[in-house]
């Protein structure tokens, strides 16, 4: 019996130091989320064989920068880029205020896409109309349609895209379609399979060993990008299924999205083609980027200004998305309005907040009143009060579910795209949001942000103090998990 515990004991004191050892590593490698250390070091400590296991499979991420990287772009086209950047910003002197063209040139710095001034830009802010402008758009395709989505369901919405898609195919019109692995329901790989079979080409961005035997898992690709013949293209929060179109259990869906025509469709569709040459890289036939790029940054279309910003795990250490959102809330001189899903910002997001609303800043945040995911949603609320004591306004959403990612400052600085406030969009996820510089834009997506006031409810810190124990016990679990939620 004596020999037992000492055994036990000494694999005890061994399974510590190993814990430890653990520990040391994950903090020199995970510089870059150090948010996520109290959840792993717990993990460690208490369970160190299990939690190593679980830590290499889901949770470390300093494989990413490596893993990711796909050289996508020759040197002489970024150089080119480059030059194409500065004349259009130089030539913006007399046009925009200074104020704007440091976020121009900040978020360039930062690592957004090409700056362009020639497009015609039309805000979406329901399903329906946003889908069949989309639809109508791919009937008229000339020479190749490209789609990039999270999620693709089998449902009317889903079937009937992939009719469309490969009516187009047959057609000769080139087709490429990559969904993520965890966002595509196998019950479509028949319409998947005639849609091959009539010339288009369709690529999961994982695959089954990629989710099971490695921490990749943990980086879905939530981008929702399509782009036809070049020149137009969207961009938002929506997916491809029927409760996108208010058909589903939460009702009416409230979500944006955006289309772009002009040269700030170029961005769109290169970006596309890296992750498909990513999600392909094992191909015989890589697409040639620059081939792909029929449309002049210099054709007008119309006056719309904006940038493409992209971001992921290969960028994580200084995520392009975490560092827009923090620019547009610095250069903040009287409102910043939000819409998102997942409140859950990091300590630098509700800093730069907490700073905008001790300026006399209008910050205002729209969310869900309902869960569709369990700790996203009390972790939402724990992530409200943080912010209400600075003096942020908070409202819950009745009308459905809000799924819409959004942010305008002030009467000229928007965003739009898939990236929601939380480390699983800013840390964990390809994410791709759209910048604009415009006035018509500000307004339009101001109007929407009022008219969805009239379906909210303000929160406050004195709700927020009422909670029951079972929300408290909900919360405090939560918060264990918010990093990875």
């Amino acid at each position: 019996m004596g020999i037992v515990i000492e055994t036990l004991i000494e694999g005890r004191i061994y399974g510590q130091l190993f814990g430890m050892v653990m520990i040391v590593i994950m903090m020199y490698a995970e510089r870059s989320t150090p948010e996520k250390i109290p959840l792993w070091t717990f993990a460690f400590l208490a369970f160190p064989i299990l939690g190593t296991i679980a830590y290499l499979m889901i949770g470390q991420t300093f494989y990413a920068e490596h893993t990711f990287r796909v050289k996508g772009l020759s040197d002489e086209t970024v150089a080119d880029a480059q030059k194409i950047d500065r004349f259009l910003m130089e030539s913006e002197v007399n046009s925009l205020d200074e104020s704007t063209l440091t976020v121009i040139r900040a978020i360039k710095n930062l690592g957004g896409s090409i700056y362009t001034n020639n497009n015609d830009i039309t805000l979406y802010t329901d399903g329906n109309e946003f889908f069949d402008r989309m639809f109508e758009d791919i009937r008229n395709a000339k020479s190749f349609i490209h789609l990039e989505y999270f999620i693709l369901r089998n449902d009317d919405l889903g079937n009937n895209l992939m009719d469309l898609l490969t009516e187009k195919a047959e057609e000769g019109v080139e087709v490429r379609l990559v969904i993520d692995y965890l966002g595509f329901q196998k019950e479509l790989l028949e319409p998947i399979h005639d849609f091959k079979e009539a010339g288009g080409e369709f690529t999961t961005f994982h695959r089954v060993g990629t989710l099971l035997f490695s921490p990749k898992k943990n980086n879905r690709n939530h981008r929702k990008l399509t782009i036809i013949d070049g020149d137009i293209s969207y961009c938002g929060g929506f997916n491809i299924g029927d409760e996108y179109l208010g058909k589903g259990e939460f009702g009416y869906w409230r979500d944006s999205g955006v289309r772009i025509q002009g040269g700030g469709s170029i961005p769109i569709n290169m970006r596309f083609l890296m992750d498909w040459n990513y999600a392909n890289r094992k191909s015989d036939k890589p697409i040639d980027i620059e081939t792909m790029m029929p449309l002049s940054v210099f054709e007008y279309y119309g006056d719309e200004r904006m940038q493409l910003i992209s971001g992921g795990p290969d960028v994580a250490w200084r995520n392009p998305v975490k560092l827009q959102y923090l620019e547009m809330f610095r250069a903040a001189r009287r409102r910043i309005w939000i819409h998102t899903p997942y409140l859950i910002p990091n300590d630098s997001l509700v800093d730069e907040l907490t700073l905008a609303a001790a300026s006399g800043v209008d910050v205002r945040i729209i969310i869900p009143d309902r869960p569709d995911h369990f700790f996203v949603y009390w972790n939402n609320l724990f992530s409200a009060n943080r912010l209400m004591e600075s003096g942020v306004r908070v409202y819950h959403y009745h009308n459905g579910f809000v799924h819409s990612k959004t942010i305008v400052v002030d009467d000229m600085l928007c965003s739009v795209g898939s990236a929601n406030m939380d480390d699983r969009s800013l840390v964990h996820n390809f994410e791709t949001n759209v910048m604009i510089y415009s006035e018509k834009i500000a307004q339009q997506m101001s109007d929407a942000f009022e008219k969805d006031l009239e379906h909210c409810t303000e929160y406050s810190c004195a709700e927020y103090a009422k909670r029951t124990w079972t929300m408290k016990l909900r919360i405090s679990v939560s918060k264990l998990f918010k990093s990875l939620s």
